[in-house]
């Protein structure tokens, strides 16, 4: 049986083929423990910090600014949840906006039930937070703001650096989750001025169950696990030297090939769009225009149900009812609740994002597929 055509990279990505190539005397041969001093352990600790120095080098930082972590999610539950709790002298007031990650959101849920106070900035009908708007908010109980750079259902992109400068000259640390866009768009830390940035391994072509945080030296940060002092001790816990490994390979891939990554899946996400718009002159696309990932392509289907649209469409095309993480609810997303869409639009749609595998003979079945089933489904 013939495997649908894959559309969801934003949900997560194949391992690159250099990646398993790169993991695999982990799996066969390579088992040490990096904190032992025999030559098994050495080997490991050298294959950890080489990934160190991998991420390091695609982020613009330091290698002591990196602690690997076990993912996205827990790479922002260490950030706002750390600088909360070591500048809680400070201030009890946290920015943020109402389209983030739910690894966001229910972070800042969690912790308005311990005292904190939470801005939730809205978004223009492009899904882009204000600047102003952040600056018209701080206070000087502000201990931190975090803000995506781009988002993951309709790739619209923030504007991180005139938030960072405002955060800058009050002292006001800024964390950025970058799940979605490390490998799609430009990342570097001194760029974006960023103090605490996330990542995870899964969107970039590396496994699930790896990630990474930067933390700007000097920001102090709370330790997230306690034990035996690994990750200089900010994350204790034997490391997933086989995650850390594949992370620390792809990280390089992206360095190494950005720019013409970028334009392939600009390129398959434009065939796909113009295609559909050609056969389906009635459907809305959600998200800036221009000031979006060059992978992310969120269609709204009038009157239609999306999750009858994937089903319709499931054998074929794999994709998305919104963000992954909500496929198969009936609840509206929040992000386009967010940007005003209206509800007989909203319940209609669907995300597709392309990856670097993704070749031009799918988008063309993908189209013919997609469009086959809508008008099936149009009443």
């Amino acid at each position: 049986m013939q495997r649908p055509i894959y559309l969801d990279y934003n949900a997560t990505t194949p391992h690159d083929p250099e990646v398993i190539a790169a993991m695999r005397p982990f799996l066969e041969s390579e088992f040490g423990n990096p904190s032992s001093p025999h030559p098994y352990g050495i080997t490991a600790k050298m294959a950890v910090e080489n990934a160190r120095h991998q991420v390091a080098a695609l982020l613009g930082c330091r290698l002591q600014e990196i602690v690997f972590t076990s993912g996205g999610t827990e790479s922002i539950n260490f950030a706002i949840k750390g600088v909360a709790a070591a500048r809680r002298d400070r201030g009890n007031h946290i920015i943020t906006s109402l389209i983030e990650h739910p690894a966001v959101l229910e972070v800042c849920r969690h912790l308005e039930r311990q005292g904190f106070e939470i801005t939730y900035l809205p978004v223009d009908p492009y899904g882009i937070i204000s600047a102003s708007d952040v600056e018209s908010i701080i206070r000087p109980e502000t201990v931190l703001i975090s803000i995506m750079h781009a988002n993951n259902e309709v790739g619209s992109i923030q504007p991180i650096p005139e938030i960072a400068t405002m955060a800058r000259t009050r002292g006001i640390p800024l964390h950025v989750d970058t799940a979605q866009s490390v490998g799609k768009i430009p990342v570097r830390v001194n760029d974006l001025g960023a103090d605490l940035l996330s990542l995870a391994g899964h969107k970039l072509y590396a496994p699930k169950g790896i990630g990474a945080l930067y933390v700007r030296q000097g920001l102090q940060i709370d330790q997230f696990v306690h034990g035996a002092g690994q990750e200089r001790e900010k994350r204790a816990g034997t490391e997933n030297v086989l995650g850390i490994v594949g992370l620390g390979k792809a990280c390089d891939i992206i360095r190494r090939s950005e720019s013409t990554g970028a334009g392939h899946m600009r390129q398959m996400r434009d065939e796909l769009y113009n295609g559909l718009k050609n056969e389906l002159p009635h459907i809305r696309l959600n998200g800036h225009p221009d000031l979006r990932l060059p992978n992310t392509l969120s269609l709204s289907f009038k009157h239609l149900q999306a999750n009858r649209i994937l089903e319709e469409i499931g054998l074929e095309v794999a994709a998305s009812a919104g963000a992954a993480c909500h496929s198969g609810t009936v609840e509206l997303s929040h992000v386009l609740q967010a940007m005003n869409v209206a509800p007989e639009w909203a319940q209609g749609t669907i995300r597709f994002s392309t990856g670097r595998m993704t070749r031009t003979a799918e988008i063309h079945n993908a189209i013919k597929i997609i469009a086959a089933a809508v008008r099936r489904l149009t009443p």
